[in-house]
């Protein structure tokens, strides 16, 4: 636990605090923050508005951070799985932070920024917020002296996510209408100098804009003003996320899941898998080849009742074969789903399953996920 997840350690404010209050936001504390569950519309809306518009999320929370040196690919591939040696400057990857035994540190987005004018590479990370301290700090102790890690605790990190996010950010941004999913770069957005990726966490397409603190209020009053955007809060990002199958670290991934049980196969790029050089690089090639004894998968509940995590997961005739991990209500699905580790035997999807709720055994099948399209914008 770090200091800031400590029970008695003050909230952080993130530099948006005085709009969302100004806003009607119902604040509540998360990874040692005061941060915004949901505004005065409610969790559905706001969730249904991202879906059809575009919705407006502060996540300033995050670790944001810059690293710079000779070989920051090949700093970042010793932690983690991805192949980022080929990633090209201007371009995004999501990869996962490992440890010894293939269990899942932290997952994280890293950017290639090129080079910088004495030919140092430089690269762009962000980092869940519970986990930032943590992840910096053993970076650091692995990387010495080789790679500086610059930290930006004074940006805001918006997400402006939607089918119409393209046309707003284009309408104040227009370099923007170029960019494509998991391109990265610096954006002018209304004459503040900011970072930005096409990227996001609710399965729709959208924007993580990095702004400097002390203009974030001024760029997202400006972005708010626009008819087609509405704020929204972790309640909606929750939901959304979690139709579009994505995982949650700490809820769905953590230290005790490999990539392959939490099937996250795509983020072990093709070199890694047969050169390694990876923490956790046996474990990880023990479940490619002889799988994995546990799966993640995708759970639609019959009824209206939501089975949340920790539910007991059993197979029809009884037996508990897993648990849920993340679970609620989807409201483009209208109707209660979940994601949850399951006995592979089990996880083929339509398998039937019991999930065990208030000691009653509702009906249930594996799907394949997501939940709902994804609609990444790819040109």
């Amino acid at each position: 636990m770090s200091a800031s997840d400590a029970p008695d350690a003050p909230l952080k404010q993130v530099p948006l605090d005085a709009l969302h209050r100004s806003l009607g936001a119902r604040m509540v504390p998360f990874a040692g923050y005061d941060m915004p569950v949901q505004y005065p519309a409610g969790i559905i809306a706001e969730h249904t508005h991202c879906r059809t518009a575009a919705a407006l999320f502060d996540v300033s929370h995050m670790g944001q951070a810059t690293l710079t040196g000779a070989d920051v690919a090949g700093a970042l591939e010793s932690l983690t799985p991805g192949s980022l040696k080929e990633l090209k400057p201007g371009r995004q990857r999501y990869t996962l932070l490992m440890n010894d035994e293939g269990g899942i540190r932290d997952d994280l987005m890293v950017c290639n920024l090129g080079h910088t004018a004495d030919g140092l590479q430089k690269w762009f990370v962000v980092v869940n917020a519970g986990c930032k301290d943590a992840d910096f700090a053993h970076m650091q102790a692995a990387f010495g002296d080789r790679v500086t890690i610059e930290r930006h605790e004074d940006r805001a990190l918006i997400a402006l996510q939607g089918p119409k996010a393209g046309a707003v950010l284009a309408h104040f941004a227009p370099a923007s209408a170029s960019m494509v999913f998991m391109d990265a770069g610096p954006l002018e957005i209304c004459g503040v100098p900011c970072f930005a990726t096409r990227s996001g966490y609710s399965g729709e397409d959208g924007f993580e804009i990095s702004i400097p603190g002390d203009q974030a209020e001024h760029v997202v009053r400006q972005l708010l003003d626009h008819a087609d955007v509405q704020p929204a809060g972790l309640g909606a990002r929750d939901s959304l996320r979690l139709e579009a199958g994505l995982p949650l670290y700490g809820s769905d991934i953590d230290t005790t899941t490999s990539p392959v049980e939490a099937a996250l196969e795509f983020a072990l790029g093709k070199r890694r898998k047969a050169d390694g050089g990876f923490p956790g690089f046996g474990t990880v090639t023990d479940h490619l080849t002889n799988g994995t004894t546990r799966r993640r998968v995708g759970i639609l509940v019959e009824g209206r009742a939501p089975a949340r995590a920790h539910t007991e997961i059993q197979s029809t005739d009884g037996q508990t074969i897993g648990e849920v991990t993340s679970g609620g209500f989807g409201p483009s699905v209208n109707g209660p789903i979940a994601m949850g580790y399951v006995a592979s035997a089990y996880a083929e999807p339509g398998t039937a399953l019991a999930l065990i709720v208030r000691g009653k055994a509702l009906p249930a099948r594996v799907v394949t996920l997501p939940f709902v399209e994804q609609r990444y914008y790819r040109g």
